[in-house]
C-alpha cells in the first residue's frame, strides 16, 4: 500500500502534468517519450520523473536497489536536448532519452566507474567509453549508474548474483526476495520499475540476457565486435560486450542502433560498420511465414515447460516451421571456457586498470585480491575470491593450454555447436527457454541456480542471442532465446518481435514480497 501511493504521483498520461509537472513514465516507450516532447513535454520533465522514481523506489518502498548513482549532470544535459529541440537542430533519435549505464562502463560525467567493488570507489575517470560517446551523439541524457553483481560476477563460483559492496543487493520487481540475476542485475531491475525506458548492460556469459530474462525484459547480446569495449571494465576479450535492455524488442533495437560503431582501440569491431543499419526499420514487416526454427528441449520444470509449449505454438501460429532438434554433447566446452577468461581477466584486468586515475591504488589483479582481503568485513561478507585467485595463476596469453581452450571452446560452441544445429535443422535461428525461474536470493549459500540455460554456446562463439519475454511461471518472468550465427543480430530481433507482439507475454511488475506460490501452501484443511 505504501508503495503503490509512493508511485500514485507517477501515473499520468504522457504530456499530461501533476502538480509538480511531472509526466508518467512507467512504462513508456522510446516512441512514446519522443511523441510526448514532441508535443512539449520537455526532457528536463521526463528525467525529473524518472529520478523521482527512484528516488520513490530504490532505496526506499520497494527497495530494489538497482542504481548505484545518479548523474548530477543529467538535469543540464536533458535542458541542452530540450534547446536543441526547441531550436529544431535534435541530434538523434535518441535526443532527450534518459539511458542508464551499468557501473562498469566509464561516462566522462562527474561519477565513479566501480564495478561495484570499494576498490575502484575513486574511479572518476572523466573519459566516456566509446559506446556512451555513442549515445550522447544521439543526444541521449546518461541519467546514471546501475548496480550489478560485483567484478561482474566472476569473483567466485559461490556468489549472490545481482550483489556489490557499493550498491548491496538487487531485488527483482516481480518477487523482492528473488534474484534479479546477473551480472546485469541493477540495468535489469531499473528497466523493469520504468527508473529508465531503456539500459546498457554487459555480458561475458549470461549478464544480459539472465537479468532480462528474470526481471521481464528483452535483452539483446549482440554479435561480438559490434559494439566497442574499450572503457570498460573487463572480464574477456573473447566474450565480453555491451548489449541494450529493454521492456520491448523495438526499444532495444533502437537502442542497439546508438551503440554499434567501430572503434580502432578494439580490434573486434573492425567489421561493424559492415553490419550497420537501422535494426528498427525492418522491425515492422518481420514475418515468420515458412521461417525455419531449431527448437531445442532441455529439461526443465513442468510449469516452465508448459509456457515454453505455449510460446512455441505462438511461432507456429505465425507460419514458422518448428524443427526439434538435440543439444550436442560438447565435452569439455565449460572447462575450457573457464580457462578462457580466468586468464583473459588477469590480462585485460591488468591493463585497464593500469589506466585508471591516480586515486585507484589497486593497479592490479594481484593488488585487488589484497585488497579484498584486508577489507574483507566489507567486501566478502557473504562469499570469497576463489576465482580471482586462480585467475591471478594463470600464465598469460602465450600459454598454450589457454590458447588450446580458446580454439577448442570457439569451434564446439560455433562449428559444432550453433552452426551444426541450424545446418542439421536448416534453419536460420535456434529457440530454447532463455533459464528457469528466479531462485531466492540466499546469503548463506549463494546463487542456487536450477533450470536451463541458453547463454553459453552464443556467448562462447560471439554469436547473438536476444531473449523476449515468455511471460510468467508462478508469479515470476522467464525468456524465450532466439539465436543465430555471426552477424545474425536482425534474424534474431526480427524473430524476437515478431513472437512478441504475437504473445504479447510481458507482465507489469507487481513488487511483490514473494511470488505468487497460489493456494496449494494452505492445504485443504
Amino acid at each position: 500500500m505504501m508503495i503503490r501511493a509512493a508511485c500514485a504521483a507517477l501515473l499520468m498520461l504522457p504530456g499530461a502534468a501533476v502538480a509538480q509537472g511531472i509526466p508518467r513514465v512507467e512504462e513508456q516507450s522510446i516512441d512514446a517519450l519522443r511523441a510526448a516532447m514532441a508535443q512539449g513535454t520537455s526532457s528536463v520533465a521526463i528525467a525529473q520523473a524518472y529520478l523521482a522514481r527512484i528516488a520513490a523506489m530504490d532505496r526506499t518502498g520497494p527497495t530494489l536497489r538497482a542504481v548505484i548513482a545518479t548523474n548530477p549532470d543529467a538535469m543540464a544535459q536533458a535542458r541542452a536536448s530540450d534547446a536543441r529541440r526547441t531550436a529544431g537542430k535534435p541530434l538523434g533519435p535518441l535526443d532527450g532519452i534518459p539511458v542508464l549505464i551499468k557501473d562498469n562502463i566509464e561516462t566522462s560525467d562527474p561519477l565513479a566507474t566501480t564495478a561495484g567493488s570499494l576498490a575502484l570507489r575513486d574511479n572518476v575517470t572523466r573519459r566516456d567509453a566509446p559506446v556512451v560517446a555513442l549515445l550522447r551523439k544521439q543526444g541521449a541524457v546518461i541519467l546514471g549508474k546501475t548496480n550489478l553483481s560485483e567484478w561482474a560476477n566472476i569473483r567466485s563460483t559461490h556468489s549472490i548474483s545481482g550483489w556489490s559492496a557499493v550498491g548491496g543487493l538487487v531485488r527483482n520487481p516481480y518477487a523482492l526476495d528473488r534474484t534479479s540475476c546477473g551480472s546485469s542485475s541493477g540495468s535489469g531491475a531499473a528497466v523493469a520499475a520504468s527508473f529508465a525506458a531503456v539500459a546498457i548492460g554487459t555480458e561475458t556469459d549470461g549478464s544480459v540476457v539472465c537479468p532480462s530474462s528474470m526481471n521481464g525484459l528483452v535483452g539483446l547480446k549482440p554479435t561480438l565486435g559490434m559494439v566497442s569495449r574499450t572503457h570498460v571494465v573487463p572480464i574477456s576479450h573473447s566474450q565480453d560486450t555491451p548489449g541494450p535492455m529493454a521492456r520491448s524488442v523495438r526499444d532495444a533495437a533502437l537502442l542497439f542502433n546508438a551503440m554499434v560503431g567501430v572503434d580502432p582501440a578494439d580490434p573486434a569491431t573492425r567489421d561493424a560498420r559492415t553490419h550497420m543499419h537501422d535494426f528498427a526499420a525492418p522491425l515492422a514487416t518481420a514475418s515468420l511465414s515458412g521461417v525455419r526454427i531449431a527448437v531445442l528441449h532441455p529439461e526443465m520444470l513442468d510449469s516452465l515447460k508448459a509456457r515454453y509449449d505455449a510460446s512455441l505454438a505462438v511461432l507456429k501460429a505465425q507460419g514458422a516451421v518448428l524443427v526439434d532438434v538435440e543439444a550436442p554433447k560438447l565435452e569439455g566446452i565449460g572447462e575450457a571456457e573457464l580457462l578462457v577468461l580466468q586468464t583473459e581477466l588477469k590480462a585485460d584486468l591488468d591493463a585497464y586498470l593500469s589506466t585508471t586515475p591516480k586515486a585507484v591504488k589497486t593497479r592490479s589483479l594481484d593488488q585487488v585480491i589484497a585488497f579484498n582481503q584486508a577489507n574483507a568485513a566489507s567486501e566478502m561478507p557473504f562469499f570469497a575470491q576463489e576465482t580471482f585467485v586462480a585467475a591471478a595463476q594463470t600464465r598469460g596469453l602465450t600459454d598454450p593450454e589457454y590458447l588450446g581452450a580458446r580454439a577448442k571452446s570457439l569451434r564446439l560452441a560455433g562449428a559444432e555447436g550453433i552452426d551444426a544445429l541450424l545446418a542439421k535443422a536448416q534453419a536460420t535461428v535456434i529457440v530454447a527457454p532463455t533459464y528457469g525461474m528466479p531462485w531466492l536470493s540466499d546469503t548463506v549459500y549463494g546463487d542456487t541456480f536450477n533450470g536451463p540455460s541458453a547463454s553459453e554456446l552464443p556467448a562462447i562463439s560471439g554469436y547473438p542471442h536476444l531473449t523476449v519475454p515468455m511471460g510468467l511461471v508462478r508469479g515470476v518472468p522467464v525468456g524465450l532465446s532466439f539465436i543465430a550465427t555471426r552477424w545474425g543480430d536482425q534474424t534474431v530481433l526480427d524473430a524476437g518481435y515478431v513472437f512478441e507482439q504475437a504473445a504479447k507475454a510481458r507482465v507489469v511488475p507487481s513488487y511483490a514480497a514473494t511470488n505468487d506460490a497460489g493456494p496449494g501452501l494452505a492445504g485443504a484443511r
